[in-house]
């Protein structure tokens, strides 16, 4: 028998991480082309990326960049919507658009024996597209909808306090279009879009994969070198102001079992010098399930499944931000910790055994990234659009090795602001606020539609006896200038109530509802066509009379209803 080990094998060395080198032409019209030959699969993939993106839009026309580039691969002059899907599946490729804050995107990948075939419908869809009434018209139809259920979305209510409150002014304060933006977009608006983006001399085209670099840079040419250049809007942008005390939103859900928390401030752009200790901090801090946060909340504590932080780096500012979902009962003391752990990192030196973990990770992370060809792809095309150098995928290692302890807590001391926070918690609104009282300088309530309520509705003396709501209630809806009946059945048990919802989309149950003196508030959820819709419920009991409303993401707006307990 062999003798059992008792120490871990010495780590064998570190393998040399090399990539295929880059070719770089520019074109006459001012395109910039990016090959890479990369042989180890008979794969092309193709990106044509633009300097612009949803920040870049009129103010007026919010949404009609993302609504473009969708509608983009839906008809051209040649080919309809269904021609064009079955051409790309035919060769067995790819072909989409998409647009983010910062740059808008054509993607395109499939054999390389069909190179051909995809410059050519690239060119297709960048040059004449038609955009088609009957497509646009159910892009609006579907967007309208998915509207609606983000905002029974407690991580999109969040996200877009937290973009609203720390990029005031600045087109990143806007995460999504509205439905009147999107129900007002028109062809006229999207070809407008296009022609003010996809400019050669605003754009980038990377190819990485099985190719001969004249070979396919005589392609390029043939399609896209006569491409006329455009004036590139000189887009000037509002300074972004940093915060100089600690603000709390609270966007309610009534009834709420969970609080959603978000605590952020103004970050670094993705080129800043202090990237790479950025990044190894965050990875001690929040990056992962042996971070500090995490082990927190949730290993110590168990306030949640998961805790985290994480930088959020774009080409004109960025964020830092600590997120959790947990139990609404330890909304105040999740913030405790979080505070704990945000001041620790910067008041005391990590440990050496931390840092090299986290190094350790970084570093055997980013070569797996690079493996497959989409991975690398996606490397090559950031390290251009974001300007970074041209060593930058060589060179990522040695950077991240060269972070020290001190890097460390000099980075978090400059860019984590406890005291300059904005704090952003989704949930019940009258538990969350007995909670986070001295948490913050000032606090402002929304409800989920973005309306602000003031604060004081939702007090409530801890000494008053919750109302007797207990019964079958009869109750007339408003909607669509019609009474629609409505039955809340109530079981009670102290400040407790559970029950059911009977409405014209059928029965739907809910638990945790709570009694506040004569205020209700609960959520109740159902099932409709496959997908689980909640419904939040606040209502004032007077006696046997009852007012409230009802919200859902399924609703055009909130519906008022009252009426009487059944004797």
């Amino acid at each position: 028998m062999k003798p059992i080990r008792k120490t871990a094998p010495e780590p064998l060395e570190p393998v040399a991480f090399q990539t295929p080198p880059a070719h770089r032409v520019t074109l006459d019209n001012g395109l910039r082309v990016v090959i890479v030959a990369d042989e180890r699969l008979p794969l092309v993939s193709y990106r044509l990326a633009f300097l612009s993106g949803d920040a870049a839009e009129p103010s007026d026309r919010i949404g009609v960049t993302s609504a473009m580039a969708s509608q983009i691969t839906e008809g051209t002059e040649n080919y309809s919507s269904l021609e064009l899907a079955e051409k790309i599946e035919r060769i067995g490729g790819t072909l989409r658009a998409s647009s983010s804050d910062d740059f808008s995107m054509v993607v395109a990948s499939a054999l390389s024996i069909y190179g051909t075939e995809v410059l050519d419908l690239m060119a297709e869809i960048v040059f004449v597209p038609t955009f088609p009434e009957k497509e646009l018209d159910l892009y609006r139809r579907n967007m309208v909808e998915n509207l609606k259920f983000q905002r029974s979305q407690p991580n999109f209510l969040a996200n877009e306090q937290i973009a609203r409150l720390l990029f005031e002014g600045h087109p990143y304060a806007t995460i999504s279009p509205s439905t009147a933006d999107v129900e007002k977009l028109t062809r006229e608006d999207l070809e407008a879009a296009r022609k003010r983006t996809f400019l050669p001399n605003n754009a980038v085209l990377t190819i990485v994969g099985d190719v001969r670099e004249e070979e396919i840079l005589d392609k390029v040419r043939e399609r896209f070198g006569n491409w006329g250049q455009g004036d590139v809007p000189s887009n000037v942008l509002p300074d972004i102001a940093e915060k100089d005390s600690r603000e709390l939103v609270i966007v309610d859900r009534p009834g709420s079992a969970q609080a959603n928390i978000v605590l952020a401030n103004i970050g670094v752009r993705r080129n800043d010098p202090d990237y790479f200790p950025l990044i190894v901090m965050n990875q001690v801090l929040g990056a992962g399930a042996s971070s500090r946060v995490f082990m927190n909340l949730r290993e110590e504590k168990g306030y949640t499944y998961g805790a985290y932080t994480r930088l959020d780096t774009r080409l004109l500012s960025g964020l830092f931000e600590a997120t959790a979902e947990v139990r609404t009962a330890v909304t105040g003391d999740s913030l405790k910790e979080f505070f704990y752990e945000l001041n620790r990192i910067r008041d005391e030196d990590i440990l050496r055994e931390e840092l090299d973990d986290a190094k350790n990770f970084l570093t055997g992370v980013f070569p797996i990234r690079a493996e497959t060809q989409e991975g690398l792809t996606n490397l090559i095309v950031n390290q251009e659009l974001y300007g970074l150098p041209e060593d930058y995928l060589q060179t990522y290692r040695d950077n991240v090795d060269a972070v020290t302890v001190e890097d460390v807590r000099r980075v978090a001391n400059e860019h984590i602001k406890p005291d300059r926070m904005t704090l952003v918690i989704v949930g019940d609104a009258a538990e969350i606020l007995r909670q986070t009282d001295g948490y913050a300088d000032s606090i402002r309530v929304f409800d989920t539609a973005g309306n602000e309520n003031d604060p004081g509705i939702y007090a409530s003396d801890p000494s008053e006896e919750p109302a007797d709501v207990a019964g079958t209630w009869t109750l007339s809806l408003e909607f669509m200038g019609q009474n629609v009946p409505v039955t809340l059945v109530l079981e009670q048990e102290g400040s407790l109530v559970s029950g059911t919802l009977t409405t014209m989309l059928g029965e739907s149950g809910f638990e945790n509802g709570k009694v506040n003196g004569s205020k209700i508030s609960a959520a109740s959820v159902t099932e409709l066509q496959g997908q689980q819709v909640e419904f939040l419920i606040t209502a004032t009991a007077d006696g046997n009379k009852m007012e409230g409303s009802i919200s859902s993401s399924m609703l055009p707006q909130t519906l008022a209803f009252s009426g009487e307990r059944q004797s």
